[in-house]
């Protein structure tokens, strides 16, 4: 005879890895996607101080210009991902919940 109830238990546990698995997977999509914008900020505005500085001899407008884009740079973070967050977390309506199949005589 075939237990049915243990293929049930093994796949449900196999959809639990695989759930488990996706999340660390959009979590460190988030984490590389916050990590190049810091360093694209840096660069694309620490670029150009070092170019504008370089042209008026005035060489603090690099290291100016990358602290500047790092400030915009985490604006935008927390714009963009501050406000996903916030809008997962807010009241009103939302989306239903998974439907809970009833069982048995109700």
């Amino acid at each position: 005879m075939t237990n049915y109830g243990d293929e049930a238990v093994a796949r449900a546990q196999g959809a639990q890895k695989q759930a488990a698995a996706r999340g660390r997977a959009q979590g460190l999509e988030v984490g590389w996607t916050v990590f190049s914008y810091l360093l694209a900020g840096m660069a694309a505005y620490g670029g150009i101080g070092w170019l504008i500085g370089r042209a008026v001899h005035f060489p603090l407008l690099f290291p100016i210009g990358m602290l500047v884009g790092l400030g915009i740079s985490l604006g935008y973070i927390i714009h963009r991902f501050g406000r996903q967050q916030a809008a997962e977390r807010a009241p009103g309506p939302q989306a239903p919940g998974p439907r809970k199949e009833i069982t048995g005589d109700r």
